[in-house]
């Protein structure tokens, strides 16, 4: 008798203890109002906040993994992808609430599309506004329109609101380039055929890079609206004190800026990687110089990303080489 499980849920767990709390009561009332054969994995990176004795006290049904050391985001889902025997891979960041029906609507899905190899949902705020749930490959032009508010100030314009996708229609199914990591169900025999995230990425980027990497082998990236995630976003990331924020209040820049280069580096070259530091830094060099005067915030904000782009660039030889972990 095959008693695989439908479905197994991977979930990292770092210093978000009531959210995960509230993150794991949705996915096992999703299990029991479903009567979805699932199994639920939680890698719990170090956390300092009684994160992973919490899960270990109130939610038996957990497989728990406790790690000595923050492993990153792409690195704790591969230790919980080795436990993994459903047929089906799901990701779901603890600060993310799945909605009722939103698991047996994913599986549903991948089941009536075959060629799917990942597929995420509808991410949506706590307020119920909609946030980017399905985007474009990253370039330097793209992410040029973002950082220079072009994007913002143009959402409906399928040129400059082409790297988080604003331009479609929200409820409208689609293939896309990625989906965020914060939800996505995926192929368990994609998962074996392209390998799990790139190690080397620490935090972000990991899942763009693994959806280049499907979509390399043949397979498709699918958006599905019907299936509805409210997701906080970046709260992992504010219990790292020591680093800068991104003004936005949800990424790390240095990180974020690590892993850029790697990205680029890998897929584009080190000339792009090289252009893609070089514009934002002239950017913000720019910014620097017209608010020195006028506004200092905006002054020291830009001096800081400048500071931080030539670290970064340092610390990955030009996108070369990823840090000593963890970061």
């Amino acid at each position: 008798m095959n008693t695989c499980p439908d479905v197994s849920l991977v979930i990292v767990s770092f210093n978000t203890r009531d959210l995960t709390r509230e993150c794991l009561t949705a996915v096992f009332a999703e299990l029991d109002r479903g009567s979805i054969a699932g199994e639920v994995i939680v890698v719990d990176n170090a956390s300092r906040d009684g994160s992973a004795d919490m899960i270990e006290r109130e939610f038996a049904r957990v497989r728990l993994m406790r790690s000595e050391v923050n492993l990153g985001f792409g690195n704790a889902n591969n230790l919980g992808f080795g436990s993994c025997s459903g047929r089906f891979v799901v990701l779901l960041n603890t600060d993310a609430f799945l909605a009722t029906g939103a698991l047996a609507q994913a599986l549903t899905h991948m089941h009536e599309t075959p060629r799917a190899g990942l597929g995420g949902g509808l991410l949506k705020s706590r307020d119920g506004s909609d946030q980017p749930s399905a985007r474009s490959f990253p370039t330097p032009w793209l992410e040029l329109l973002s950082f220079t508010g072009l994007a913002a100030r143009y959402p409906h314009s399928r040129v400059f609101g082409r790297l988080d996708r604003t331009w479609a229609d929200p409820a409208e199914a689609s293939q896309v380039d990625w989906v965020p990591g914060a939800f996505s169900i995926i192929r368990r025999e994609v998962l074996d055929q392209v390998g799990p995230f790139d190690p080397r990425f620490f935090l972000y980027y990991e899942e763009v890079d693994l959806c280049r990497r499907i979509r390399q082998a043949g397979w498709e990236i699918w958006y599905w609206p019907d299936i509805v995630v409210t997701h906080i976003g970046g709260e992992s990331s504010k219990t790292v004190t020591h680093l800068t924020m991104a003004s936005g209040g949800a990424q790390l820049t240095l990180w974020r800026m690590r892993s850029q280069l790697l990205y680029y580096r890998r897929w584009h070259g080190a000339w792009v990687a090289w252009w893609a530091s070089r514009q934002e830094m002239v950017w913000h060099g720019l910014r620097a110089w017209r608010n020195r005067a006028r506004n200092a915030a905006k002054c020291e904000e830009s001096e800081t990303t400048l500071r931080l782009w030539r670290q970064a660039w340092e610390d990955t030889a030009a996108g070369a080489v990823s840090p000593p972990q963890p970061w």
